[in-house]
């Protein structure tokens, strides 16, 4: 039996009833998969395969490798498995090509533009104008950089950012910056591709960072993630800017308070606004703080955009990028999730506990690097 289909074959096994499988993790479908396809991650599929004996499987990840011993290993089984070939990546590339081919008919940035004015007025739009305002991000004179990664978190906020040029009373400059640190030929043409389908003009400067931490082994993604924020300040600041804008949402803020407090003993927040303590006059800020991820989803699908989750060299095999730390973050989506379903509340109240504070119930807690003890002044209060 053949194991590996082409994207031509994929039509008739569809038509035949066969069932699409994503065997990436949680947070890669998320970000981006082939329509009508389940996600079913690799190590699930492996302990409950015996569901499927009866059914025709068309598995995938990101560029058919893991997919495919995953379908050896299902065959091996007697079950009918096959793995599509150049996975995800390249179904997304033959539908970028399919778009441009029937030009005509497909959705353009004046659309994706609409949509934010109107559908997701409410839920995006007015969220982020809300946090420019109450955070104070955007000022006269600022000249950002918004740093685009080529995920649907960017890629909004880069929209987002070019709505509010058009119509703010105080005069601001933009800058979109993409940074390619070793992409793939693949990974970097996605990127391009939908810059110039939303009609964002991106600057891309590159650097070896993937190179640098390719063979480290002791947290590569942590270390990454440090080096592309001081190459991104480092150009930012070269091109005159005096902030950089991250796409961080809001339940990026959630899942990261509940974090600190499940696995770092810490009570702490992501801040939507810091100062850069190495690069002196620069800010980070983050415009999509108030902003839910499914309303994100809800607008890429309805536009039809189709991104990447991670384009390094790390998930060029399908495995999972952040490691350790990707895991913990979907125990803890998965959590919150869980307790929705009791208390609907849960959410909101999560982020507001890091707003109500009161410093005279914590034991102790540090400020400018100074512990404080309740004990300190503890006599004094009688």
């Amino acid at each position: 039996m053949e194991m590996e289909i082409t994207l031509k074959e994929l039509g008739s096994f569809l038509e035949q009833g066969a069932q699409l499988i994503d065997v990436r993790d949680e947070l890669s479908f998320s970000y981006g998969n082939i329509g009508g396809s389940v996600n079913i991650p690799l190590e699930q599929l492996k302990q409950s395969y015996e569901k499927y004996r009866d059914q025709k499987l068309v598995l995938y990840c990101k560029k058919g490798e893991i997919s495919l011993s995953a379908a050896e290993f299902l065959q091996q089984k007697g079950i009918e498995a096959y793995s599509l070939k150049e996975g995800y990546l390249g179904w997304l590339m033959d539908h970028m090509s399919e778009e441009k081919a029937g030009e005509e008919t497909r959705i353009t940035a004046y659309d994706v533009e609409e949509s934010i004015r109107k559908r997701f007025r409410k839920s995006i739009w007015c969220k982020f104008t809300k946090a420019v305002r109450e955070y104070e991000l955007v000022k006269e004179g600022d000249r950002v950089a918004v740093c685009i990664s080529g995920g649907k978190d960017s890629m909004l906020m880069a929209k987002l950012f070019q709505e509010l040029k058009r119509h703010h009373k105080f005069p601001f400059e933009v800058v979109f910056l993409v940074m390619d640190p070793g992409y793939s030929p693949e990974n970097r043409k996605i990127i391009e591709k939908n810059a110039q389908k939303l009609g964002i003009p991106v600057t891309i400067f590159e650097s070896d960072i993937f190179e640098s931490v390719y063979h480290v082994e002791k947290s590569p993604c942590y270390l990454c993630a440090r080096m592309r924020r001081g190459y991104l300040y480092s150009k930012a600041k070269e091109l005159g800017c005096n902030k950089i804008a991250l796409g961080h949402h809001y339940d990026d803020v959630i899942e990261t308070i509940l974090m600190g407090m499940l696995y770092g003993a810490q009570v702490q927040t992501m801040m939507p606004k810091l100062h850069s303590t190495n690069f002196e006059g620069m800010e980070l800020i983050r415009p999509l703080y108030l902003i839910r991820e499914e309303e994100i989803k809800k607008w890429r699908d309805a536009n039809d955009l189709h991104f990447i989750q991670c384009a390094c060299k790390f998930t060029d095999t399908c495995t999972t990028c952040g490691g350790e730390n990707t895991s913990k973050r979907v125990e803890v989506k998965n959590l919150i999730a869980q307790m929705k379903q009791s208390n609907p509340f849960v959410e909101g109240n999560i982020f507001k506990s890091v707003e109500n504070v009161n410093l005279s119930t914590v034991i102790a807690y540090k400020k400018d690097g100074v512990r404080h003890h309740f004990l300190d002044d503890y006599d004094q209060k009688k």
